[in-house]
């Protein structure tokens, strides 16, 4: 049930390889997860690998053997490996020595009931993969809803993006919408909607957080646009007293959502 594989040209190993690229990711709706943490994770969830690999090496944990029993239930295939491979498929000289492969979670605006939580985030344009990956960590941890990609974001099944979630990605819901497709569900969010401006003049701290509440956020560099910052409910700015005169996005959203949950 388990295959042993030493050679880089294994029709497998490529086609894990390529997962590091977009266009092979949207293509066969799968994305790469990296060390036995995560992996878990996963299966803690009900999200079993369709791959799983591990180094030949690899000290075999009793985690390790669920990961192993649990893909092989699920029909999934298990590969051990060399350490040159873990090290072809990852990109890194220092691999994790477990890896695997998963479906991706797709979900929909449609799929998304505004009311089964009380706090929701969406994220305009987002491009950096350690900061989406940290915003739904930290969603997580929170306890919202889930989280929404307006626009042009970058791949929330990017390996950089998954190995910062580390793991929250199959906690919850992460959805990708166009911008107007967000501006046609807008009438469903019924509670509030709070975007952050610098130009705004509420405090994060005392702007209305109607149920069920849906913070937006922009860019670091540019903000909500015009379009998004104009259907939100509220603006509201996170004051700054030092020098610094902005703040990096995944931690001013993680402000904005433990401000909405009343954490």
């Amino acid at each position: 049930m388990i295959k042993q594989v030493t050679s880089l040209t294994n029709q497998t190993v490529k086609d894990i390889r390529a997962l590091h690229m977009r266009k092979e990711r949207e293509a066969t709706g799968q994305f790469l997860a990296e060390g036995l943490k995560i992996i878990i994770d996963a299966l803690d969830q009900g999200f079993a690998p369709q791959i799983l690999v591990y180094g030949k090496d690899t000290d075999y944990h009793p985690l390790l053997k669920r990961a192993i029993d649990e893909t092989i239930k699920a029909d999934g295939e298990v590969l051990e490996v060399t350490r040159e491979i873990l090290e072809k498929i990852s990109r890194k000289d220092n691999p994790q020595m477990v890896v695997a492969v998963f479906a991706q979670i797709a979900k929909s605006l449609s799929d998304i009931d505004p009311a089964s939580n009380d706090v929701w985030v969406a994220l305009e344009q987002i491009r950096d993969p350690g900061n989406l990956g940290t915003i739904i960590r930290t969603a997580d941890a929170a306890g919202i809803g889930g989280v929404i990609l307006i626009g042009d974001c970058v791949d929330p099944f990017s390996v950089e993006t998954v190995r910062a979630t580390m793991g929250s990605i199959f906690a919850l819901p992460v959805v990708k919408c166009t911008r107007e497709a967000f501006l046609a569900d807008r009438k469903r969010w019924t509670g509030s909607v709070v975007g952050t401006l610098l130009t705004a003049t509420h405090n994060h701290r005392t702007a209305p957080y109607a149920r069920p509440t849906l913070i937006v956020m922009g860019t670091e560099q540019s903000g909500l646009t015009p379009e998004i910052a104009a259907t939100c409910d509220t603006n509201v700015k996170i004051p700054m007293k030092g020098r610094a005169d902005s703040l990096n996005l995944s931690v001013a959203t993680g402000i904005m959502i433990y401000a909405a949950a009343g954490l």
